[in-house]
């Protein structure tokens, strides 16, 4: 079985799509139809911008989506999913790729998405670290020992977890970690702690618009970062993309159960191969692929 895999925020790049749009005139049809929709040339950015103007949430988080949901489209017939799963963001992708959400209402909820989490990470100075070389259940008990906020939030692969929270519980908890024996326990360069409960102020803006999209029944099942587990209810995938910005990313969880269901190779789909490489990590036999045109 055939399992697709979809980046979130951290695998921009510039230049990203541009081939996409040289080589296809439905890629170019929807990127240009996507500036009509943000109200921002963000083709421009994607294709010529700097590191730090793609680096703006509003600006990652919609031309990461518009990257990953523009190849599939361009796959066209050999792009046939029979489960799909994203990162974080890489989930609306994943819902676009398996029917769930159209491309239009998909990236107006990824754009307002976007904003409102923009929105959460300046109410509070907060930031993410990532952990390297401990169990899980180590950093989890480390991070209910401190007082503030400080979490787990992307279970990315055995031995790999970012946590999540206000700056000072973050950095105290990146020195108990090292105490722990952390391989490396590395302060982030992210806007805010996403995926955890400082998220509640985006939660709440975001609900209302899923709530307000319609969601069709999927082609192929989606093993959302809340539950882990195949899901094809349109209102259970609605619940759990609004859950999501303030729970874990259960990736490790995620890829274990699409194994377990009959996965047999994963192609990632769009920008950067570091879903690719996690995947890897949790089971070393399976096959993995980057889509390309």
């Amino acid at each position: 079985m055939k399992a697709y895999v979809f980046p979130g925020q951290g695998a921009q790049f510039s230049g990203m799509g541009l081939d996409l749009y040289e080589n296809s005139e439905l890629a170019k049809e929807l990127f240009h139809k996507a500036n009509d929709i943000l109200g921002f040339e963000i083709t421009k950015i994607m294709f010529e911008g700097t590191v730090d103007e793609l680096k703006q949430t509003k600006v990652t988080q919609p031309a990461i989506f518009l990257h990953s949901v523009i190849l599939s489209k361009v796959l066209g017939d050999s792009f046939k999913p029979d489960m799909v799963a994203g990162h974080s963001l890489g989930e609306f992708s994943a819902l676009v790729a398996n029917g769930a959400l159209d491309f239009e209402d998909a990236l107006r909820l990824v754009s307002k998405r976007a904003l409102a989490m923009q929105k959460a990470c300046e109410l509070q100075p907060s930031t993410m670290a990532a952990v390297l070389g401990l169990e899980d259940e180590v950093v989890e008990n480390v991070c209910k020992e401190i007082d503030g906020v400080v979490v787990a939030a992307n279970y990315n692969c055995p031995g790999q977890l970012v946590i999540s929270g206000d700056v000072a519980a973050i950095e105290q908890a990146c020195e108990i970690l090292k105490e722990k024996g952390a391989r490396r326990a590395l302060v982030l360069p992210v806007g805010g702690a996403f995926h955890s409960p400082l998220m509640e102020p985006a939660r709440e803006e975001l609900a209302a618009a899923i709530e307000a999209t319609n969601f069709n029944t999927p082609n192929c099942p989606i093993y959302q970062n809340v539950t882990t587990t195949a899901v094809t209810d349109a209102e259970e995938i609605k619940k759990n993309l609004i859950s999501q910005l303030t729970a874990p990313v259960k990736w490790t969880q995620s890829i274990q159960n699409m194994i377990k269901d009959g996965a047999t190779s994963f192609t990632e789909v769009g920008p950067g191969k570091v879903l690719s490489g996690l995947v890897k990590k949790v089971d070393r036999s399976m096959e993995t692929t980057l889509a390309s045109i």
